[in-house]
């Protein structure tokens, strides 16, 4: 893994917080090494004499409003602690930027493993394996799905009422500010999507990114989720959207393979979106028969992080981290989503 960018951590300041914060002088001086594969936030493992840590802070360059809330991030995982839902613990926050100009967090290194293209040897290596893990992922969004907002202290984290509609016009007004030509794809999407009439649900605590390889896996088959990652985009919402979004990333068998997102689901032993829609409404209430103009949401909500990547690459905010033209995979991405909107498909 590359050693982290000059200036994109004050290593000086960070070792002086992270020793004051766990007690233990060794963290004064570390390493930071930058974790491959966000594309969003920059995720660095911290090592030192005293072990290692993982700290998450904004890309470099300009940020889209609302985006890349460490904070946000922090908070929710402090409220999750003792759910059912795993998360790591947080060791110290600087939600202001006053240590070196920008936000950050740290947060405790879970041992398991980030599964994109490949299970590593003795994790899931057969089919019946990996349907378990995939039972594993559902339950646990159902958990999170289950929590009580008001009774881990997260009663002001989001305005459930009017969310769809408020996350549609959300990510149409970001589409407009990260675009850099006209995507007529993108546009219809945008236009049929303010057209549905969305329920309102009861807020729950929506992870808004929620993924195979947004979690930590671990070999022990009884709890193979480790740890649920990355809250950037957390809120209080209805609870179909993070649905729809595992939907998009959840490629099936035979069907083209996504860019900038792992296609492991499409490997042997995972079930399809219907079986993975199936399984979520088993413990929930049923809303499955709206659930395609969620899955399309989600197809405009990657368009528009998939543009925000292209901007940041080009810009050279990704800490050299290099994605290539993704002007054809916004295109293909709309496209699809246009698709299953109109094909009520999940």
């Amino acid at each position: 893994m590359p050693e982290g960018p000059d200036g994109a951590i004050d290593k000086q300041v960070v070792g002086r917080r992270l020793a004051i914060a766990t007690g233990d002088p060794e963290w004064q001086s570390f390493r930071a090494i930058l974790v491959a594969g966000g594309k969003s936030n920059l995720t660095y493992e911290l090592r030192s004499g005293a072990g290692s840590l993982i700290l998450r802070r904004p890309p470099t360059g300009a940020l889209l409003p609302t985006a890349h809330d460490m904070g946000r991030e922090a908070r929710v995982q402090r409220a999750l602690a003792s759910s059912d839902v795993p998360v790591p613990r947080i060791v110290h926050l600087d939600a202001d930027g006053r240590d070196f100009g920008v936000p950050y967090y740290v947060m405790e290194k879970v041992d398991g493993a980030v599964v994109r293209d490949q299970f590593p040897a003795g994790l899931a290596d057969a089919p019946a394996d990996r349907s378990t893990v995939a039972e594993a992922l559902v339950a646990t969004l159902v958990a999170l799905h289950q929590v009580v907002p008001q009774e881990v202290g997260l009663a002001d984290f989001g305005r459930p009422a009017g969310f769809m509609r408020r996350q549609v016009s959300r990510w149409a007004d970001q589409w407009q500010r990260s675009m850099t030509r006209e995507v007529a794809e993108v546009d219809r999407l945008v236009a049929l999507l303010g057209e549905v009439d969305f329920p309102e649900a009861p807020g729950a605590i929506v992870h808004g990114d929620y993924r195979l390889d947004n979690c930590l896996l671990r070999a022990d088959l009884d709890r193979p989720i480790a740890a649920v990652l990355d809250w950037e985009l957390s809120t209080l919402g209805d609870p179909l959207a993070d649905v729809g979004m595992l939907l998009f990333y959840w490629t099936e068998s035979g069907e083209p393979l996504p860019v900038l997102t792992p296609a492991i689901t499409s490997t042997s032993g995972f079930p399809t979106r219907r079986e993975v829609a199936e399984r979520y409404f088993r413990d929930a209430k049923d809303r499955s028969d709206i659930l395609p103009a969620y899955v399309a949401f989600a197809h405009l909500k990657f368009a528009v992080i998939a543009q925000g990547i292209a901007q940041r690459t080009r810009a050279g905010a990704m800490a050299g981290q290099d994605f290539g033209d993704l002007d054809d995979e916004v295109v293909r991405i709309a496209t699809q989503g246009l698709e299953r909107f109109d094909n009520k498909e999940v």
